[in-house]
């Protein structure tokens, strides 16, 4: 007669760095800015640092993380600067389809808090919509509905209007 025994192997360890580095790319999904995903990040560390000795896990620092951007918006901390350049956009060449030229940061700029971090915890970190739910304390489905509509505005805003395609040629 054999005996099996089921070993549980534990999640692969992640370094300081790694920890780090997630973190500050979650407070960017949350903030859009880097100079207070920067700050936000170091402050969450350091929380957690003098509360347990070590930053405990992802989860743990997801919070924190979070709360501090919350925190701050209630507090006024977080002000949004228009700078220049975009009050008077240059005009964009017409043969460029809109949101071709525009980067990464400009597009998700243009989607609500709640959407970004919906879709960066989505398609960055790899969480499902039910995990997702679970860290911003919402309804399942209503982070479906945000991934949803945050995917609407991003192809919205890359994608050009019906109305405005160039007329097609006929040789």
């Amino acid at each position: 007669m054999a005996i099996f025994f089921r070993v549980e192997s534990s999640p692969p360890e992640i370094d300081d760095v790694e920890f780090l580095n997630m973190g500050f790319r979650y407070a960017m999904a949350l903030t859009h800015h880097r100079e207070d995903a920067e700050d936000i990040t170091q402050e969450a560390w350091l929380n957690l640092h003098r509360r347990y000795g070590s930053v405990p896990s992802k989860a743990v620092l997801f919070t924190s993380i979070k709360n501090l951007v919350i925190d701050r918006a209630r507090r006024g901390k977080i002000v949004a600067f228009e700078s220049a350049d975009e009050i008077d956009p240059p005009a964009a060449p017409e043969t460029a389809a809109p949101g071709a030229a525009a980067d990464v940061d400009t597009l998700l700029g243009e989607l609500r808090g709640n959407e970004r971090e919906a879709l960066f915890l989505h398609y960055i970190e790899g969480h499902t919509a039910e995990e997702i739910g679970k860290i911003t304390e919402q309804p399942r489905n209503t982070v479906l509905s945000l991934m949803r509509r945050g995917l609407q505005k991003l192809r919205q805003s890359v994608s050009p209007e019906p109305d405005s395609s160039p007329p097609t040629s006929t040789t």
